[in-house]
């Protein structure tokens, strides 16, 4: 795992004392170490299934979750291992092991409906493991299901109890496996074979009829066909027939265990390993192992004060961890990047800023992946502002090294006509010419010194200024020069002066140009990118919408097929609604891409040092352009 610690054991990630609910910090300070993407997978089930010994052969190990040999429930709570992804190294693989439902021992149902609750908020793929068959009495034990629309809300808004659309639901819920174990049945179905996946969607068909017994048979049937549209089934045989060894399983070495139970342990495995998918939000936000540390404390807070876990308050909590810590990796990589690219002094003050240009284009770039939910701009306003730090530190390096570099050159230079004058060398009869050679060659000896940097004009030109006094006083003592030759010097050295002084107010004004320039290109990039970003939140939303109505029709269609017209009529108002917002999505073009160059100009601009405010008229050109562009579609 390259950026997570290699856990050579499991931690109770969520304690479960008394039946109540709480946080292990050490869990979260691992999972905070993981700035990877997770794949999380949570197993859950009846008491005493062996689900532990499922999720430790995905770790790979026969040890590491604990196995009971007794009646009594061995896991309390939710354990967690984070072990490197076997086929992604860019992603880590985090297994959770729950607490078995139905626990005798138990006192309150509720507590077994959280546990359920959480595991489905917190996994990218759940599996819910049974035994023997996949019958009315196993799916009458995954009622916790039926629970699921009270026990989550999608909004902040939705009211706590009401049940909501379940495409809401889908959009962020896990990928569904029913693993069944000690299979003893023939995959049959009417005299001819089918498939485990077959044979799970055979179980979960609707049956005929109105009483109130077949509807609540239905229900969780109904349920999991509405809330996980991608479903998928594994059956086991025994791993061994010896009930002695069954009691100590994991002390057996592979060679002892059942062929077929090998066979399809290494089936489920390789299915996990090769399709279980990376931990997203809604919009297709990318959990990593801090987010899903953010996630658990954001649950476990609105459960411990009896409120019901919301997806959208959580994400809003998300947002503000992971847009903090997108702002400061991609000031990092700028610094970074500036630091190695930068050969301080450099030759021009553009030479900088291109580097700068190259640099921050990096940095926005990460920030833009990184980062979700920033609909005002806030963090990408302090990126701009800690990005506009950093450069001008750079630049004041830039030129205090410059400075410095420039001066000990002259210094150095100049020495021989220093030590010249103060041995008076230049006050006899023709001296005046004599200095001016010596300070002509200082000068251009000056000028061919490479890597002098941005201050050359400026240092050269103050060490000028410093002779003035001198070269007057050498002029005055030159008897060799009439009163005339002296005047046309004295005009002539005011001319050359006032002329090295327009030089480096153009050189400063020009320097001010490309600072405007650059500031242009920077808020003209952070806007490109933004753009970049909401169309491709917008594909990614519509795919998503999509990928709803797509499970809507399918949903309604096998009604049909079943014979559920009613409940195949149910559905088309939803679907209605979906093709509607489909339409919206589709129709919406760019998203508006003015407002968010009008939004964006003004929030970036207010950031910017003052001297650069004036950018802002740039930006509304800029925006200008994309309206005209807008209205031509």
């Amino acid at each position: 795992m390259a950026s997570g610690p290699n856990m050579t054991d499991p931690i109770c990630l969520i304690k479960n004392n008394n039946e109540l609910l709480s946080v292990n910090q050490e869990a979260l300070e691992i999972l905070e170490k993981i700035s990877q993407p997770v794949v999380v997978v949570a197993i859950v089930g009846l008491y005493r299934t062996g689900k532990s010994y499922l999720m430790n052969r995905l770790a790979g190990r026969n040890h590491g979750f604990r196995l009971g040999s007794t009646v009594q429930s061995e896991t309390k709570g939710i354990w967690m291992w984070c072990v490197p992804h076997p086929s992604k190294p860019d992603r880590t693989l985090v297994l959770l092991d729950t607490e078995g439902l139905g626990d005798v021992e138990k006192g309150d149902s509720k507590n077994d409906s959280w546990i359920f609750a959480l595991a489905v908020l917190l996994s990218s793929v759940f599996v819910y493991n049974s035994t023997n068959t996949i019958n009315h009495q196993a799916l009458e034990q995954l009622h916790y299901v039926t629970e699921l629309t009270k026990l989550i809300r999608t909004t902040s808004s939705a009211i706590s109890g009401e049940a909501e659309d379940s495409a809401k639901f889908v959009s962020f819920f896990p990928d569904f496996v029913w693993t069944v174990r000690d299979f003893m049945l023939e995959l049959e179905l009417d005299g001819y074979p089918i498939t485990e996946d077959e044979y799970l969607e055979n179980a979960l068909k609707l049956i005929p009829g109105w009483n109130p017994n077949i509807q609540n048979s239905n229900m969780p049937r109904e349920c999991i066909r509405k809330f996980f549209p991608k479903r998928k089934c594994f059956v086991f045989d025994r791993p061994t027939n010896n009930r002695q060894q069954l009691l100590h399983i994991e002390e057996l070495p592979d060679d002892q265990l059942d062929r077929n139970f090998l066979e399809q342990s290494k089936n489920f495995c390789s299915y996990i390993f090769d399709h279980a998918k990376t931990k997203t939000l809604s919009d297709g936000i990318t959990v990593t192992g801090g987010g899903l540390a953010t996630l658990v404390e954001t649950y476990l807070e609105a459960i411990n004060s009896g409120e019901v876990p919301c997806l959208e308050n959580a994400v809003v909590t998300l947002a503000e961890r992971e847009n903090a810590a997108a702002v400061q990796k991609a000031a990092d990589l700028y610094s970074d990047r500036m630091a190695r690219l930068l050969s301080l002094p450099t030759d021009t003050f553009l030479e900088l800023l291109e580097v700068h240009a190259a640099c921050e284009k990096e940095a926005i770039a990460v920030f833009m992946e990184r980062s979700f939910k920033d609909d005002k701009q806030e963090f990408q306003k302090k990126l701009v502002v800690l990005i506009e730090k950093i450069k001008e530190d750079f630049l004041l390096k830039n030129e205090d090294t410059s400075l410095k570099y420039c001066q000990a050159e002259l210094k150095k230079l100049s020495e021989p006509l220093m030590t010249s004058i103060s041995r008076g060398t230049f006050f006899v009869p023709g001296g005046h010419g004599l200095y001016l050679n010596a300070k002509n060659k200082v000068e251009e000896d000056y000028k061919l010194v490479p890597k002098k940097g941005v201050k050359a004009t400026e240092v050269l030109q103050s060490f000028l200024r410093s002779q003035e006094e001198t070269e007057v006083a050498i002029l005055q003592a030159d008897k060799a020069l009439t009163d005339g030759d002296k005047a046309i010097a004295v005009e002539c050295a005011k001319t050359q002066a006032a002329e090295r002084e327009q030089e480096l107010l153009r050189e400063k004004q020009k320097e001010e140009d490309q600072k405007m320039e650059a500031q242009q290109r920077s808020l003209q990039e952070n806007i490109d990118q933004l753009k970049e970003k909401m169309d491709k939140e917008r594909e990614s939303h519509l795919r998503q919408q999509e990928t709803m109505l797509e499970h809507k029709l399918k949903m309604q269609e096998e009604l049909l097929t079943e014979g559920f017209k009613k409940e195949a009529e149910e559905l088309n108002k939803e679907i209605d609604e979906l093709k509607e917002s489909i339409e919206v999505t589709k129709s919406g073009g760019s998203l508006n891409v003015s407002r968010i160059l009008d939004v964006a100009s003004i929030a970036l601009v207010a950031v910017l040092p003052g001297p650069y405010k004036v950018v802002g008229m740039g930006v509304k050109l800029l925006n200008d352009a994309f309206k005209k562009t807008d209205n031509s579609v």
